[in-house]
């Protein structure tokens, strides 16, 4: 049982307040239901639920994740329920729990970006919306939106003007200058920024000289892309004034506060879940053990506090 501490972990990302910065990493913690058996949900900042579009998605055909030096490649390709389905089937049981639900959307044009938003703005339990413009490894949408400036500063302000819920955009590596693109997305109205999403990757099996997913490539995630993530969020800390949210190959206490301590307000964690199903609520202890070692008594005393 977890003991109560004397640290205050409260957060706020703009409008949206968080009991502790350690949020789930959309497509990795499923819909919230699947890790109910392993993770106290009341104990977390907030879960970002499976990406969710329009209509319902099969995803890519396997193989599609395949295990990597220090971390994995998956070209699962968005496949999720439907929101419809979601409000009617998993919205439900999520609003049993103390915990903030964020809505990581999808769309393939701006006007199914539009429907999804709306359709999840008017549902009860859902206390902000992420849009994925940078998923890799799906044929249209995703990276597409997020590889161009004034393209994703567009789905932003489209989806803004559909929503009355904070708005998080997250944001795609794959591109020459990350920080453009978040300060192109603060000015059309995002919220907060989430960053980054998997780098495009391959493997090859050199046995039969074909590539190990069926997609050829996907997105690689995991320890591996930590140093690229940090300084990632690090550019675009020094270009925006809204909420960041640190994502990539956050394993430990010690990963996650390091991203604080550049600046973000929050993390979220994605492949550490596959390998440990409570870790988040590791993390999140360990994160706590620092800050009480350390004779810290609130987390927002170590946000930004990297000295370059």
């Amino acid at each position: 049982m977890k003991t109560k501490t004397s640290v205050n972990m409260a957060v706020n990302l703009g409008k949206l307040k968080l009991k502790n910065p350690v949020m789930t990493a959309s497509g990795t913690f499923g819909y919230g239901e699947e890790y109910a058996d392993y993770v106290d949900l009341n104990q977390l900042g907030a879960i970002v639920v499976k990406g969710l579009s329009l209509k319902p998605r099969l995803g890519n055909p396997p193989p599609r994740i395949m295990e990597t030096a220090g971390g994995m490649l998956n070209a699962v390709g968005l496949q999720n329920i439907g929101v419809n389905a979601f409000i009617d089937e998993k919205l439900p049981f999520l609003k049993k729990y103390d915990v903030k639900v964020i809505a990581n959307i999808y769309g393939e044009t701006y006007a199914e970006y539009i429907k999804v938003a709306k359709k999840l703005s008017s549902a009860k339990g859902v206390h902000a919306l992420e849009i994925n413009v940078s998923c890799p490894n799906v044929k249209r949408g995703g990276v597409s939106f997020g590889s161009d400036p004034k393209i994703a500063a567009q789905v932003t302000r489209k989806v803004k003007d559909a929503t009355g819920l904070p708005l998080i955009v997250k944001l795609t590596p794959n591109v020459t200058d990350i920080a453009a693109i978040a300060e192109a997305v603060e000015k059309a109205g995002a919220d907060a920024i989430s960053l980054i999403n998997t780098l495009t990757g391959m493997s090859i099996n050199l046995r039969t000289r074909t590539p190990h997913l069926k997609n050829i490539t996907g997105g690689l995630s995991g320890p591996a892309i930590k140093p690229i993530a940090l300084r990632m969020v690090w550019q675009v800390l020094q270009r925006v004034s809204v909420p960041v949210i640190g994502i990539g190959g956050i394993m430990t206490a010690e990963d996650a506060l390091e991203f604080l301590t550049l600046g973000a307000k929050a993390v979220q964690i994605g492949t550490a879940n596959f390998i440990n199903p409570h870790a988040t609520i590791d993390i999140l202890e360990g994160m706590e053990d620092y800050l009480q070692r350390n004779k810290i008594k609130d987390i927002k005393q170590i946000i930004g506090t990297f000295q370059p």
